[in-house]
């Protein structure tokens, strides 16, 4: 069961978003959305397919610019941001996309070791360490020198989270980790996210719709339904919301509503979709 959900305070919110907007082409796909992410909570943006969650992360992580509205991640303002000054910025950051993104080439060790190779001065047998202790934090310890093809799907998950640690991010973005999993791996998986929250105070970001995840990880969520924010704030009270959106989705109605083939098409032909 996730912590009591935590009530943010002026100076620990890690993340800002403000009236954002996001166009693909002519197509508004994240309508004003605003919310606060506050230090050492679990955060989770849900929704349905197309729903905007995965865009919305790309914007946090600075991968996509807001057509409008304002981002702040550690008190910077990302969108006037250079990329020089978001280095400093992403050091303290990890993020595990879907799949685990690890360069098959490499074996799970080097994969580890990328960042901090990339990044700092450390001497090798340092790194060594360091992969080591990363590898063990996500039960991977003694699988260094395999190639990623030779790892099952809940491995390479975790190895992709070892990486994203490696340099002890004070903020973890997961982008769908429970994808493709087996209930019992992810179930796992869910226990890691838990375990780095209690173990060294991460603030975490997930982006999901498994309901299961939500309901043992979350202390606060945001809902969204075709890009508009629905519902916010601790999990028990936007379960018990009146939207009938929200509702449907935690009670695993099927939705009654019609999608017009036209619109979207319209919709994929502008980017939307990319969008999970």
């Amino acid at each position: 069961m996730a912590s009591e959900a935590i009530n943010g305070e002026a100076g620990d919110v890690v993340v800002e978003v403000q009236n954002l907007v996001t166009y693909y082409g002519t197509r508004k796909i994240l309508k004003d959305v605003s919310f606060d992410i506050h230090k050492g909570e679990i955060f989770v943006i849900l929704g349905g397919s197309g729903s905007g969650k995965s865009t919305l992360l790309r914007h946090i992580v600075g991968l996509l610019q807001p057509s409008e509205g304002s981002i702040r991640v550690f008190g910077h303002e990302t969108a006037t941001m250079t990329e020089e000054e978001w280095q400093p910025v992403r050091r303290r950051m990890g993020v595990l996309f879907q799949g685990g993104a690890l360069f098959n080439s490499l074996t799970v060790g080097e994969n580890v070791a990328l960042p901090l190779r990339e990044y700092t001065d450390l001497p090798e047998a340092t790194i060594g360490i360091q992969v080591r202790m990363k590898l063990g934090l996500v039960d991977l310890a003694g699988f260094e020198d395999l190639k990623p093809d030779q790892l099952s799907g809940g491995m390479k998950k975790r190895a992709g989270l070892a990486r994203a640690i490696s340099m002890d991010p004070e903020v973890l973005f997961f982008d769908e980790p429970s994808a493709g999993l087996d209930p019992i791996a992810g179930a796992g998986l869910d226990d890691l996210i838990l375990r780095l929250r209690d173990t060294f105070g991460m603030t975490i970001v997930v982006v999901t719709h498994e309901m299961e995840s939500i309901k043992k990880i979350a202390d606060r969520v945001i809902m969204l339904f075709q890009g508009e924010p629905t519902a916010i704030g601790p999990l028990e009270e936007v379960m018990k919301t009146d939207h009938p959106k929200v509702r449907q989705f935690f009670q695993r109605h099927a939705d009654d509503e019609k999608v017009d083939p036209h619109e979207y098409l319209e919709y994929l032909t502008a980017g939307g979709g990319k969008e999970h």
